[in-house]
């Protein structure tokens, strides 16, 4: 079960709603560093998403079902983009204890090892939803909102452990099927060692289909090197990976497996 990423989701929920509560008329109309959202924009996508979980809306036999995520969350998105941003934070703020029941749940039920598929990002467990909440939340607080490069700027904790280990977790488990472009240049075990908050270390190993990500680095000819919260970054292509890592080994079989890299 996934206690981890809902611990974390409820941690950052709380905080991500602190940090709703104060934000300035002008700070709702800034530009996010998630590509073409405003801030207005990127709490509209965390707060439809807990709506969503709280009170799924009815499906429209009449209109095409999105194909992949990005769809998804552009349309709820587009929804809101008329809405003033007491409308965006009160449904943020409404939902929060009940998205956090529904993946706590997801948890306890008999579906909780079900497969869910979500568009094109692949199937995973039930379960693992909350991981997805919780890498989610890190990644739009802690770096399109507040981070070095984001347009708010709030007192918040610095990045501990466990929050940041969930949202690497989650990041691990989506890569075979998020990034199958990576399994098509993996031909031989690469290893990760993340430092810092979060940080470990893991081997990508080459599959009959798709790769896998297992713990250690040790038997890799090749390893990278980068900190976790970086690697939140440019794993997500926020960020080129050349300004954030190191390579020792074959250096140029790196380049060519991080240059597929592109986790949503």
């Amino acid at each position: 079960m996934s206690q981890a990423g809902l611990s974390a989701s409820r941690v950052l929920a709380d905080r991500y709603g602190s940090v709703v509560r104060s934000l300035t008329a002008d700070e709702w109309l800034a530009p996010s560093r998630c590509a073409g959202w405003s801030v207005k924009d990127l709490v509209a996508h965390t707060g439809s998403n807990f709506a969503v979980m709280v009170d799924p809306p009815p499906a429209d036999p009449s209109a095409p079902a999105p194909s992949t995520a990005e769809e998804l969350q552009n349309q709820l998105v587009d929804a809101r983009r008329n809405w003033s941003s007491s409308q965006v934070a009160d449904e943020f703020l409404e939902n929060i204890d009940g998205a956090m029941a529904v993946l706590d749940a997801m948890q306890q039920t008999e579906t909780a090892s079900t497969p869910m598929t979500l568009t094109d990002l692949g199937t995973y467990r039930t379960h693992q939803l909350s991981d997805a909440f919780a890498f989610d939340m890190w990644c739009h607080m802690y770096v399109d909102l507040l981070g070095s490069e984001g347009p708010v700027t709030r007192e918040v904790p610095a990045p501990e452990d466990d929050l940041v280990r969930t949202a690497v977790e989650w990041m691990w488990t989506g890569l075979p099927q998020m990034c199958t472009p990576v399994s098509g240049v993996l031909d031989r075990p690469l290893g990760v060692r993340l430092t810092g908050p979060g940080g470990g270390e893991w081997t990508l190993r080459p599959g009959s289909k798709l790769l896998t990500v297992e713990p250690g680095a040790t038997a890799a000819d090749t390893v990278i090197t980068s900190a976790a919260t970086d690697f939140v970054l440019w794993g997500t292509t926020r960020s080129p990976w050349r300004k954030h890592v190191a390579v020792d080994g074959d250096s140029a079989y790196a380049e060519r497996v991080l240059d597929t890299v592109d986790i949503i």
